[in-house]
């Protein structure tokens, strides 16, 4: 059967990480749905040459993040899992303390609800301590904190192999087969 995962996108920099997660995923047969934020809109564009319209293109299906009637809202949607990602520190907060205002605070609090794979995607530098505690909240409610700190034991020869480093500790947490990236040893 299908994979099928909830991206999210949310405003902090680093949209091309959950571009890039989509590309990939698509390319392995995943059933992409997509969220992304207002903030978020406005990053693609500046940091990205994508369009929303490009984006929104790749995913199999799209919500508005302030449809809180999107299937995602409910944990008897069927998703195998979710990944925020980037995440922005709004957004972490929000899910670390369960304030479900947008559809992606409300469908990773189902992801923990149920039990699902839920990632979670820091891209920030230096952390605050609230930033961290909040991590630390999600963690503990059972989300994966996955910054986007690629390795470098890889021996990256671009920014792309450096982006591929981050979406493939994505996609392991998934049990998806892939090679992104060459692993440890493998070097």
């Amino acid at each position: 059967m299908r994979k099928k995962i909830l991206i999210s996108i949310t405003g902090a920099s680093g949209s091309i990480y959950g571009i890039r997660l989509l590309e990939a995923l698509n390319s392995f047969n995943v059933e992409t749905h997509l969220i992304v934020s207002d903030g978020a809109k406005r990053i693609i564009e500046y940091e990205t040459d994508f369009s929303l319209e490009a984006v929104v293109e790749k995913a199999h299906v799209f919500y508005e993040d302030l449809d809180l009637h999107a299937g995602p809202a409910s944990g008897s949607f069927h998703i195998d899992g979710m990944c925020v990602v980037p995440c922005s520190m709004k957004t972490l907060s929000a899910i670390a303390h369960g304030f479900c205002n947008t559809l992606t605070a409300r469908a990773a609090c189902c992801m923990l609800k149920e039990n699902r794979t839920l990632v979670l995607t820091p891209r920030e530098t230096p952390l605050d301590l609230p930033s961290l505690k909040n991590m630390v909240a999600a963690r503990e409610a059972g989300a994966v904190i996955l910054p986007a700190m690629p390795g470098l034991y890889h021996q990256p020869h671009d920014l792309n192999d450096l982006i591929d480093f981050i979406v493939g500790k994505i996609i392991d947490q998934f049990s998806i087969e892939h090679t992104l990236f060459k692993r440890w040893g493998e070097v």
